[in-house]
């Protein structure tokens, strides 16, 4: 805060207090003092605004009507904008035509409509905020076809989440994010508190990344500071049923909300524990930052890589997949040059086998005992034969072809195995989304009490195919 503003402010706040005087009455005093407050002359608020920095400037024009229309003083917000973006020294010439604009137009302020700069320093803010991101993602780890700096991105721009619950009548409920977790390839985000909303109540729940409207405030947080919020996903509450129910103990229950949401709800009150969402790191700080509080981010146009051998169907493709919960990983396989002929299509999909169940070389075990961790402010829990998965799918080139993150649990076959049940027990998970389907068959060994993955093969979308490499399978 400026020393001119605080002197101004605090003479200010005394000339209220004495106006409020001794006695009773104080709220009428109170009253008298917003009044004099709100009666004070445009210049003398317009110098006390010249005083303020952008964020306080944009807080003071939330206060009424009068304070937005002050608040928009060209005179003002070009200040601001010229300090904000005047041109160093050392680039002096490359930018000498835009600090001559700026002088320009700061004779003729006047004839921009009210705002107008205000706008423009915003409109610049933003674009320095996606300039600095293109910039700090632009490395590329080949190993996962993901960003290097992703985590470096993510405390750089302050980044955290929010979950919007809405009521049925209208009414809004914001959660900050109490609890996260960054994993190799996602990141885990957890909320749960003591005033949850009442879920008979509620309809949706909108997940959005939060950050400081501008990039450096994140260093001094305040409780009320202003925040962009961008919409990564809606979903509908009302899909809380069996068939989205993966897993369950003695306290609570689990469902999962496509994409990668899963919550929490009490078994003897029917009210929400906790919400847990799993983001895979593809596009994240993209998804978190750049989009509306109610659209959200929209990837870039895919340009479709040439296949110049359609004949010789998918070759070429690296997977990386995880198992883990609460920071415990169950699996973390990579699997480099798989591979499919073209004539391997079933319903529209392409079979992809990563580990194949006649080759007893290939199957894996998974390391402990599998179950996915909760807790809320009070109670804590593992839920058995559940947990989070992140798939990275890279293509021929290296580059992301299907990315997800999403609770999965194992479950008894519906149909017999092929799978060696002879060790044990059977089991397999399975996730479905649009672009794809995983399906995992599992055996339990009874000597060593530990899970063998035995088959992994992936499904991939015909249409996700020819879209990507414009083909025409």
């Amino acid at each position: 805060m400026a020393t001119g503003r605080g002197r101004i402010l605090q003479q200010h706040w005394l000339g209220l207090q004495t106006l409020r005087g001794p006695g009773r009455g104080g709220g009428a005093a109170r009253g008298r003092a917003r009044a004099f407050g709100f009666r004070m002359p445009s210049e003398i608020l317009l110098k006390i605004f010249s005083y303020l920095d952008a964020v306080s400037l944009l807080c003071a024009g939330c206060v009424s009507r009068r304070f937005y229309h002050l608040a928009n003083d060209n005179f003002i917000w070009i200040r601001i904008y010229s300090t904000a973006f005047s041109p160093t020294r050392s680039n002096w010439k490359v930018n000498s035509v835009e600090k001559i604009a700026v002088s320009v137009s700061s004779l003729s302020v006047q004839d921009k409509e009210a705002g107008y700069w205000k706008k423009e320093y915003i409109r610049k803010q933003i674009a320095s905020v996606k300039a600095a991101l293109a910039d700090i993602l632009k490395p590329v780890n080949p190993y996962t076809g993901l960003p290097v700096k992703t985590k470096e991105a993510l405390r750089m721009f302050g980044l955290g989440w929010a979950i919007i619950l809405k009521e049925k009548s209208g009414r809004e409920y914001i959660m900050e994010h109490v609890d996260l977790s960054v994993n190799d390839t996602s990141v885990t985000v957890i909320w749960y508190g003591k005033n949850w909303p009442c879920l008979a109540s509620l309809s949706t729940l909108d997940l959005c990344g939060v950050t400081p409207v501008f990039m450096d405030w994140y260093k001094t947080p305040t409780k009320h500071r202003l925040r962009w919020h961008s919409l990564i996903a809606k979903y509908n509450l009302s899909h809380l049923t069996v068939s989205t129910m993966i897993g369950c103990d003695r306290l609570i229950r689990i469902f999962c909300l496509h994409p990668g949401l899963l919550v929490g709800v009490w078994k003897k009150k029917e009210e929400l524990a906790f919400v847990m969402a799993n983001l895979h790191f593809h596009h994240l700080v993209e998804r978190s930052t750049l989009g509306s509080a109610t659209v959200p981010y929209e990837l870039p146009p895919h340009s479709p890589f040439l296949d110049d051998s359609p004949e010789y169907g998918l070759h070429g493709y690296q997977l990386h997949v995880d198992l883990h919960s609460g920071g415990v990983f169950y699996l973390c396989g990579t699997f480099r040059n798989l591979f499919t002929k073209k004539g391997n299509i079933e319903n529209g999909h392409v079979k992809l086998i990563v580990i194949h169940l006649k080759n007893n070389r290939e199957h894996l075990p998974l390391i402990g005992k599998v179950g996915l961790s909760w807790k809320t402010g009070i109670f804590d829990g593992c839920i058995k034969s559940c947990s989070m998965m992140d798939v990275t799918l890279l293509d021929e080139h290296g580059k992301p072809f299907w990315c997800f993150s999403s609770p999965v649990c194992m479950r008894s076959p519906a149909t017999p195995s092929d799978g060696p049940s002879f060790l044990g027990q059977t089991y397999s998970v399975d996730y479905v989304d649009a672009e794809g389907r995983v399906h995992v068959e599992l055996v339990w060994i009874r000597e060593t009490e530990e899970y063998l993955i035995v088959n992994l093969v992936l499904y991939l979308s015909i249409a996700k195919i020819n879209r990507w490499f414009g083909t025409e399978y």
